[in-house]
């Protein structure tokens, strides 16, 4: 098993302050982000079987563009390539949690008021 990164630890040690997290949006630092989070969120089942995030507990069925489930096989591939076998699901479930989290408020009240211009 990998040692824990502290990361308090390490900025102690340099001299600075933690203020908050970064996270790469797009690019290839947005896909190296993307794989890191593959590497340390995926674990495989105690029965066997793929490895997944353990705290996803609910399934869902999802509709989308043929063309958005071909960008997310790529992804996949191209990620499974440097870490365990991942689902293009598990790929588009990772973009979601990511890009709710970042949401803020403002942008929430602007998406709705939008949505309710367009009923």
């Amino acid at each position: 098993m990998k040692p824990r990164i502290n990361m308090e630890e390490i900025a102690k040690g340099l001299g600075a302050e933690r203020r908050g997290k970064v996270a790469a949006i797009g690019g290839y630092f947005g896909a190296m982000q993307l794989v890191a989070d593959v590497q340390a969120r995926f674990r495989a089942p105690r029965g066997g079987g793929r490895a997944t995030d353990p705290n996803w507990t609910k399934r869902r069925l999802v509709r989308m563009n043929p063309r958005t489930l071909k960008r997310l096989e790529e992804l996949a591939q191209r990620i499974g390539g440097r870490t365990a076998r991942v689902e293009p699901m598990q790929v588009a479930a990772l973009l979601l949690e990511r890009t709710v989290e970042r949401l803020r408020e403002e942008d929430e009240e602007a998406l709705l008021s939008r949505e309710a211009a367009n009923l």
